[in-house]
């Protein structure tokens, strides 16, 4: 395993961060066996990491027309147009859990396109990069292409938002530097023993 720092920036070390903040680290890493180096690179500043997380919890987390791998492939897709290596990493780790498919992130962070997606998913990943890409140009149209693949209004939002926000997410991580741990690379790809 790679010993490089998590990112251009020192991380706190864990039992000096706020006790919420502290919590919240020990649970990812009693969940996964490590902790994720964007929560130690964005416990760097405490008011931050608390605003990032709550948005990130109420897009990802909740109950939605789009389910929780679908929201990963948005993220996937979206992270590799922008770069960024550490959230098509880590994103993909999980989309891979959530798939069920050992496959499919590896295809969506390539080339959603040729990916053995629905033409459902499609049409959402082309209106996720269009928001990620090319916001300014999203016209009522983009939106009624959505209907017949039984989009609702909540969930063109929650497209159009987890876009954004990984757009932000994105933009962090690459002037970070931050590093995805070792650990998500073989995440999801092999069957658990």
């Amino acid at each position: 395993m790679s010993q490089a720092p998590a990112s251009r920036f020192p991380a706190p070390a864990i039992d000096a961060l706020p006790e919420d903040i502290r919590t919240r680290l020990l649970a990812v890493q009693e969940k996964s066996g490590f902790v994720p180096n964007v929560f130690l690179t964005l416990a760097y500043r405490p008011d931050e990491f608390r605003a990032f997380f709550a948005y990130h919890d109420a897009l990802m987390e909740k109950d939605s027309g789009l389910t929780k791998a679908e929201r990963e492939m948005i993220v996937v897709a979206t992270s590799a147009a922008n770069q960024c290596q550490y959230c098509v990493i880590a994103h993909g780790a999980i989309l891979r859990i959530r798939a069920k498919n050992p496959l499919i992130a590896d295809q969506i962070a390539v080339n959603y396109r040729k990916a053995d997606i629905t033409p459902r998913q499609k049409a959402m990943l082309d209106f996720a990069m269009k928001v990620s890409a090319d916001a300014q140009r999203v016209s009522d149209d983009d939106l009624a292409a959505l209907a017949p693949h039984g989009f609702s209004n909540d969930d063109i939002w929650d497209i159009a938002a987890i876009s954004a926000f990984f757009a932000l997410s994105n933009r962090m991580a690459n002037f970070a530097g931050m590093r995805p741990n070792d650990e998500f690379y073989l995440m999801g790809r092999l069957p658990k023993r």
